[in-house]
Parts: structure tokens; sequence; C-alpha cells
């Protein structure tokens, strides 16, 4: 463990979550922003569905850490939501189960402590033409539809909604943007970098709106080490340093 100790954001998920530091990914851009204010920490799962996510909570989420996350990113659903595999093998999970399963974490990680925030994420659409035409010797067919993935983000905001969770309606988000069939993935499932532009919008969108004491946005939270420094670049006049410690011009491009 390096110090000085930060607030820590975990990404908990499936390969959407895994990923996410790949082709521009949200979790980069978090990291980015959040640079000197938080440390973004990943936990994604390629191929995994809330059963598996459940099986490992006390893990991955021990509640006798001594240092316990001020925020946990959820998202689970695109697996769970895939079509049945005859064999009744395979990632699929009954809405049912389902909802149970992201009750289950939930509950779980409100019960770390009673400053750890979360956010889960729904289930986004997919590019069906490029999902269907898309065929491999390893995988028995795949079955993805966006009438599937609708229902189970449905759900899951419907869930957040009752347990007071907040969440991001990715379903509907992506469908915002003009050509998301072909902008927002890279296979017709993972995100490509303009996809993972509009997860960083709306996360952001709720860490700015939620009433969170303190404020996990991150233009409210402390910048490490923002003291003046006579080590800092000397200004024009020659006669003081400029402290670039709260320099976002950067930033504030994109994110305000």
């Amino acid at each position: 463990m390096v110090g000085p100790s930060r607030p820590q954001f975990v990404l908990f998920g499936s390969s959407i979550v895994q990923l996410c530091f790949s082709h521009g990914g949200w979790g980069s851009i978090l990291s980015d922003i959040y640079s000197r204010k938080a440390d973004i920490l990943l936990r994604g799962y390629y191929g995994w569905n809330s059963r598996r996510a459940v099986q490992v909570l006390d893990q991955v989420f021990p509640k006798d850490a001594p240092v316990q996350p001020a925020l946990v990113i959820v998202y689970f659903g695109g697996n769970d939501s895939m079509g049945p595999h005859s064999s009744g093998l395979g990632p699929h999970v009954p809405l049912d189960e389902y909802m149970e399963n992201m009750r289950k974490i939930a509950i779980h990680l409100k019960s770390l402590s009673d400053t750890t925030r979360i956010i889960f994420m729904s289930c986004p659409p997919v590019d069906e033409a490029r999902v269907s035409s898309s065929t491999s010797g390893i995988f028995s067919e795949v079955v993805r539809t966006n009438e599937l993935c609708q229902i189970y983000s449905n759900s899951c905001i419907k869930l957040c909604q009752e347990l007071g969770v907040k969440v991001v309606d990715l379903f509907s988000a992506f469908q915002k943007r003009d050509g998301w069939t072909t902008a927002c993935f890279t296979d017709g499932i993972h995100l490509s970098a303009e996809g993972s532009k509009i997860v960083v919008e709306e996360i952001l969108k709720v860490l700015k709106e939620a009433e969170w004491v303190p404020s996990l946005h991150w233009k409210s939270m402390p910048t490490e080490f923002s003291e003046d420094s006579p080590y800092d670049l000397v200004a024009a006049d020659g006669k003081r340093t400029l402290n670039p410690s709260e320099w976002t011009f950067h930033r504030e491009v994109h994110w305000d």
C-alpha cells in the first residue's frame, strides 16, 4: 500500500468493467479526472454474471477491511440477459434470480460503512446485427437481443429505486447518441471510446447531483499535496511561483 491514503472508487462487474482501461475506456477516463483525488480500483471479470458476483462478495469486499471504498460502481446484466443455452450451461440468469442477486450485492455494499456510496449501471443495448453476424468456432451461438437487454435494464433500475441506490440507465443513454450501434461498440457488445465517454458523462451527472456528504464529484474533492511551493514554475514577473495543482482546464473542456 502506497500513501497517502486516498478515497477508493471500486469498479466491480463483468467485461465492460474489466476492459474499461482499454480503447480509451471509461475507467481510464475516471482515473484521469480523479488524479490526485481518488484511487480507481478495477475489479472486473470477463464473462461473469450476477451469480458469480454474489459468490465472491466477501472476498472482493470484506466487511472487516480496515479501509472501505468511498464509492462502488457496479455493472452486471449483459451476460445474465443472454438467451439460455439448451444444455443449461452458460451465463444466462433468470430475471427473478438476477434481481435477487443484485439486491444481495447492494445490501452487502451498503453494510460496508455508512459512507460507502453505490452506483449501479443498467444493461446497455447491443448492436444486434453485428452480434448475430459474428460466428466463432469456439462458442455456441450467442443470443443477445435488445428486447432482453431492456427487460434486465428496466428491472435493475426498478430495484435501485426500491433500495435507494443511484443508477445509470445505460440502455437509454446510449440510444440518445446518433449512430450509436456503430459508434459505441468495438464488437457490438463491448465499449468503444465513444461509448465510454457516454458512461463517464452519466456517472459524473450522478456524482454531481447526489446530495452526498462529502461530495464525490471531482470538483468538490480535495487535491492531494495542493499547497504552494517555491519549486513550482516561476511566473512571468519572476517574483512568484504558480501552483499547478488545481489546473483542470484540460478536463473542464470535456467534463464540466
